[in-house]
């Protein structure tokens, strides 16, 4: 464990450190006024949480997207197939609405809807109209679908494996908890208090 959080530990290291040398990968810095130039070694000390969170989340991304590749889905797509199943099953087989579904995955009801076009064109997902609203869509996997999702997750569990052994167990289940909670409510409410 120790081992593999130092791996962690020494790229997390390497990236500060090289912000701390940004103003000579832009050779103007160096002509521009001493005021301009103490604003830019404020860099020297600034943490991003949220770009190390995205890049960290694209390098992911990258690699279960190939590992994903010969069943012709993406992460993101095999996450929003296993996430309607989910919410399927948690509420006794009855499909979600795309409303509970964006919010379930903290993302606009716009994003969803573009996300789930290429599944709809592909005959995975089907939206079907709720019985007491018929405004209100419902996402629900096709047969075609459900067989495209347990190909999936053979591919998407060798990824996922691989992850976990590089990061080590506790690592992993860290970076997961951590990350359950920035997407959560609570956090969200704990942002916004004053």
């Amino acid at each position: 464990m120790s081992g593999r959080m130092g791996v962690v530990n020494s790229v997390v290291l390497n990236h500060y450190s090289a912000m701390k040398n940004i103003s000579s990968h832009f050779p103007a810095i160096n002509d521009a006024p001493q005021d301009s130039i103490e604003e830019l070694n404020a860099f020297d000390n600034l943490v991003c949480t949220n770009t190390a969170l995205r890049r960290a989340a694209r390098r992911l991304g990258n690699l279960y997207d190939e590992a994903l590749a010969p069943v012709g889905l993406k992460a993101t797509q095999v996450g929003l197939l296993t996430e309607t199943t989910r919410m399927a099953a948690a509420n006794e087989g009855r499909a979600p609405t795309l409303q509970d579904l964006a919010a379930k995955l903290a993302i606009q009801i716009s994003a969803l809807t573009h996300a789930l076009k290429p599944l709809m064109r592909d005959g995975l997902v089907e939206l079907q109209a709720d019985e007491q609203d018929r405004r209100t869509k419902r996402a629900v996997l096709t047969p075609a679908g459900v067989e495209r999702l347990h190909q999936a997750i053979t591919h998407w569990n060798t990824a996922n494996q691989r992850v976990e052994d590089v990061l080590g167990a506790e690592a992993a289940a860290s970076l997961r908890a951590a990350a359950d909670f920035v997407a959560s409510d609570e956090f969200l409410a704990a942002y916004s208090a004053d």
